[in-house]
């Protein structure tokens, strides 16, 4: 049977997206304070864990473990020269546990600082360095790349001329937004309209959001917002909320949103346009059972 290619298959309906990884890497047994996306290669067997359980609940697509696996965030932790080795690696790890039916996003997150003139980072390194983890993902047969949790227009600008440079697989960008008076920021204050604006024709195929400081009918202002933003544009609107606002219980920020209530939230998500939609901070496989069962 030969396969739907992923723009063919956005034109069908809803795509569902898998939800949070780290909290859910620590469930399945990765140790507290290592390094994430270094498990692709020292732990694999939890890496796909994960990703089973995600699809086991509805997923369409699951997102590679390397949301901080750049050079700049990858040093940190002692790395540094493995970004292109650890991104191969939790591609074909992505790409095993999702087989020919499922679908497998690259993930590529913020470098974590500044670039110039407001930090250190120069564009030209980042560049690089953004294009050396995609072509790792890209090797490892990913379907499409989702630069996410943004919040600077140059630093995405960057991420996706990367990616452009190395690939033409569809591109998906999501930043992530607070509450900003009436309306919504992210922390460098880009505003939807402004990320429709400055991002709609730079070749990619979705535009959202995902994390960020809101409850759930915040998420779905924040939708509404996007899918005005994007009227008349050809690029789908794709959403990813975290489960809710947390609570603090003693040094631990726990979500306690209903499945059923999450589910509720994405279905008005959903309604306001957006046919992408997964889940960010506290979303877990039985939160997103909950709301395929609802929307699909």
């Amino acid at each position: 049977m030969t396969r739907t290619a992923l723009q063919d298959r956005l034109r069908l309906g809803v795509l569902f997206l898998d939800g949070a990884m780290g909290t859910q890497l620590i469930e399945a047994g990765a140790p507290v304070g290592q390094c994430n996306d270094y498990l692709n290669i020292e732990s694999p067997d939890i890496v796909r864990t994960v990703h089973e359980h995600y699809l086991n609940a509805g997923a369409d697509a699951v997102t590679t473990n390397t949301f901080g696996a750049n050079g700049f965030v990858l040093k940190r932790h002692g790395h540094a020269e493995k970004v292109y080795d650890i991104n191969l690696a939790a591609a074909k790890l992505a790409r095993e546990a999702a087989g020919e039916d499922k679908y497998v996003l690259g993930n590529i997150g913020p470098c974590g600082d500044f670039l110039e003139p407001l930090g250190p980072v120069k564009p030209e390194a980042l560049q690089a360095d953004f294009a050396n983890q995609a072509s790792g993902l890209f090797a490892g047969g990913v379907d499409a790349f989702i630069i996410e949790t943004m919040t600077a227009l140059d630093e995405i600008e960057i991420a996706i001329q990367a990616v452009q440079s190395v690939s033409d697989l569809p591109i998906f960008v999501s930043l992530a937004y607070d509450p900003a008076g009436d309306g919504f920021r992210t922390m460098m204050g880009v505003s939807p309209s402004q990320a429709a604006e400055q991002l709609a024709d730079s070749g990619i195929t979705a535009l959202g959001f995902n994390c960020g400081t809101l409850d759930m009918a915040g998420y779905a202002q924040l939708a509404s917002e996007y899918a005005s933003a994007l009227d008349g544009s050809s690029v789908l609107l794709l959403a990813e909320p975290n489960a809710g606002r947390p609570e603090l219980e003693g040094d631990k920020a726990v979500y306690k949103l209903s499945a059923d209530a999450y589910a509720d939230g994405l279905q008005q998500i959903k309604d306001t346009g957006a046919m992408i939609l997964g889940g960010c901070c506290g979303t877990t496989p039985n939160l997103l059972a909950a709301a395929v069962k609802k929307i699909s």
